[in-house]
């Protein structure tokens, strides 16, 4: 089934280039307008073909990956990485984002639990309060 004619759905060639765990959740993704193939949003049962361009949003990174090779059946994840091909832009554009995570501080709490009155006060002088 693994033609270069015919297509594969969208959701199976998603769980099978290991996108996602499951094709459920691959299926939720496509639902949620996570997955746009050609730059229109999708539908699951939507026929992936060689040379499309699938646009994969999971949390805040955005990949763009063009599909070389079709395959029903989910493999190994080395022979997974032979079904896509990253484009270049979505390579520089994930490491630009990565760079900029690091460069900005971000607010974590350093107490374990609940915190005290010192830290209560501490955290309310942080916040403006």
């Amino acid at each position: 089934m693994s033609g270069e004619k015919e297509g594969l759905r969208l959701d199976r060639w998603l769980w099978a280039a290991r996108f996602f765990k499951t094709r459920g959740l691959a299926t939720s993704a496509i639902e949620g307008g996570k997955i746009r193939l050609n730059g229109a949003r999708a539908k699951k049962s939507k026929e992936a073909r060689v040379g499309d361009v699938v646009r994969v949003m999971r949390g805040t990174s955005e990949m763009f990956v063009v599909v070389k090779k079709l395959s029903p059946h989910r493999r190994s994840a080395t022979e997974a990485a032979t079904l896509y091909e990253e484009t270049a832009d979505s390579i520089e554009g994930r490491d630009l984002m990565k760079a900029r995570s690091r460069s900005d501080p971000t607010h974590q709490f350093k107490f374990k639990g609940r915190p005290n009155k010192k830290e209560r006060r501490d955290i309310d002088r942080m916040k403006g309060r």
